[in-house]
């Protein structure tokens, strides 16, 4: 009977359920240390792990830790969406560089990208040449694979359509193309932002001295373990700061899409 009232009920449950269910899951740890049902040497309560985090962002220990993963993320991310674009379109609009080239992609791409690590350190060394290669290559496949599909299931009839206009080959990317497939290639370079906040942490461990993944194994080696919660905290902000950004880009991009919350439309 009322759409809007409607809607916005169903958006205010959302939004309070969003934030009860985090919220009752940390009261019930903090109750769970203060209680001694968990061991607190293993397990810090959620303030110890607030605290620790206050104390070393503020004395300036965390920040060059959290800034080293967010160089190397961004870098990567930027190359691997780049080329992931560029050939997934290229391979979704001509079907013989699609047949050639779509098998050994394939090949790779089932391939777990941690496996590639110690090639790319072969490749470039020691330093964050091997962390940059392996998050652009996690990313470029989210990337290509969407940027394909999408152009590959636009309706033949958008190509007729420019094709009887007489449009140039760059007014055929600019206004049926891009258009077409974008909102399909942002949700999977979304999807993308957050693996490739993943697999850095698991770079990090292997071959880094510092960021926050380094600092999550390391503190763990040493039985700190409210540093690595720490970590593990600022790796979770990060991942989801990172995919939100991308997100509202996305929006911002195209207008012409419908809304992608990251769930169901209600």
């Amino acid at each position: 009977m009322h759409p809007v009232r409607a809607h916005r009920r169903r958006r205010a449950l959302e939004l309070s359920l969003s934030t009860a269910v985090p919220l009752l899951l940390v009261l019930l740890w903090q109750l769970a240390a203060a209680q001694a049902w968990l061991d607190d040497r293993v397990y810090p309560a959620p303030s110890t792990i607030l605290a620790d985090g206050w104390d070393r962002a503020a004395a300036g220990e965390l920040w060059p830790d959290v800034w080293a993963t967010l160089k190397r993320v961004l870098a990567g991310y930027a190359l691997g969406t780049a080329t992931g674009y560029a050939l997934g379109l290229l391979m979704g609009s001509l079907s013989l560089v699609r047949a050639a080239l779509e098998p050994l992609l394939d090949a790779l791409y089932v391939v777990p990208k941690l496996a590639l690590l110690p090639v790319f350190l072969n490749m470039f060394g020691l330093g964050e040449g091997p962390q940059i290669a392996l998050v652009a290559t996690t990313v470029f496949f989210f990337v290509w694979i969407s940027t394909m599909s999408a152009v590959i299931s636009i309706p033949s009839g958008h190509r007729d359509a420019g094709q009887v206009f007489g449009a140039s080959p760059w007014q055929m990317f600019r206004h049926v193309l891009l258009p077409a497939s974008l909102p399909s290639v942002l949700v999977g370079a979304r999807i993308a932002a957050g693996v490739a906040v993943l697999v850095i942490v698991a770079s990090e461990q292997i071959a880094a001295t510092d960021g926050l993944g380094h600092l999550i194994f390391d503190s763990r080696a040493l039985f700190q373990n409210d540093v690595m919660f720490v970590g593990i905290v600022c790796v979770a902000v990060l991942g989801v700061l990172f995919s939100e950004l991308v997100r509202v880009l996305g929006r911002l991009l195209t207008p012409w899409a419908p809304r992608d919350r990251g769930r169901g439309q209600s």
